[in-house]
């Protein structure tokens, strides 16, 4: 018989408890004391967990702004024992709505990604799109037969041009069209930068910058540049890669820019003296956790698991 739905969360909560009680978690917490916790969220969906993982935080680790992190790293100086760094991929109205307040609040800074093309739209984030429309009906060459979720992997491995247009066939053969959703706005995101959440390049439209040619991956990485300068008055010193792929032609493109630091998606504590800023391990959580998962983020406990059981 499947797991249920309910059942499967409670066994989740009860290993994090576990790992968290674990002989292992003082010893790996000891062990990461200097390093660099960068915790990549999605959003913040769930802002009675998120403000107990803030309150969590500012007990047991040193909260630091991309600043911090950017002088570190052109100094080689150590940051702070247990420092961490709050990031968000994809920024959307969840944070401001409900994150920005609960930061704000705490004096916790942040760095907000975003996609420069979809600010001030409505149009959902292209992978959302395409499982949607998969789901309803939507056909394309080379993702028959293929269920939702796995469509999106598919098109995520394919060079670029062959991704847009895959979505585009999706569009026209789906039975009906995938909902709107509202995204930032150019207003929001000067709220955030005077709130003391840093707006970063996350390309101008998410895309896998591994699958593209140099040309694009410039161009992707440039326009969103030339578009977040224009909004907010400076240009943006952070970078992430969407799905975590550092392309070393994104890594040229970055540094002639003046990037000072760009940010993986590999489950991974970093450096406390980072020494490749353009290539900064990132853990990834989420706002509906326990603070006991979060622990063992924190520690690096659970990425270790997590390479152990497999994971990327």
């Amino acid at each position: 018989m499947p797991e249920s739905t309910v059942a499967r969360p409670r066994r989740r909560r009860h290993w994090d408890v576990a790992l968290r009680i674990s002989p292992a978690q003082p010893y790996f917490r000891a062990r990461s004391s200097n390093r660099l916790a960068v915790l990549a969220y999605p959003g913040v969906e769930d802002p009675g967990r998120f403000t107990a993982q803030l309150d969590r935080l500012r007990q047991v680790a040193n909260p630091v702004g991309l600043t911090e992190v950017a002088e570190a790293v052109a100094t080689g100086r150590s940051l702070p024992a247990h420092s961490v760094l709050l990031t968000f991929d994809d920024a959307g109205r969840s944070l401001v709505e409900h994150g920005l307040p609960l930061l704000a609040e705490r004096g916790i800074p942040a760095v907000a990604f975003v996609v420069a093309e979809l600010i001030g739209t409505d149009r959902p984030f292209w992978w959302h799109e395409a499982e949607f429309l998969v789901r309803n009906g939507g056909r394309a060459r080379g993702l028959a037969g293929t269920a939702p979720t796995a469509a999106v992997g598919i098109m995520r491995r394919m060079p670029d041009p062959d991704r847009r247009r895959t979505l585009q066939e999706l569009r026209v053969t789906a039975r009906r069209p995938a909902p709107p959703r509202r995204q930032l706005t150019v207003a929001d995101l000067r709220r955030l930068a005077e709130a003391g959440v840093e707006i970063g390049n996350h390309t101008l439209g998410h895309a896998c910058l591994d699958q593209c040619d140099e040309h694009t991956v410039r161009t992707e990485i440039a326009e969103a540049h030339q578009l977040l300068t224009s909004w907010l008055g400076t240009p943006p010193r952070a970078f992430a890669y969407p799905h975590g792929t550092a392309a070393p032609p994104a890594q040229d493109q970055l540094r002639r820019l003046g990037y000072q630091a760009a940010f993986l998606f590999d489950h991974r504590l970093a450096d406390g003296r980072p020494s490749h800023p353009l290539r900064i391990s990132r853990l990834r959580i989420d706002s509906a956790v326990s603070v006991s998962r979060l622990d063992t983020v924190l520690s690096g406990l659970h990425p270790a698991l997590h390479r152990l059981r497999g994971g990327a």
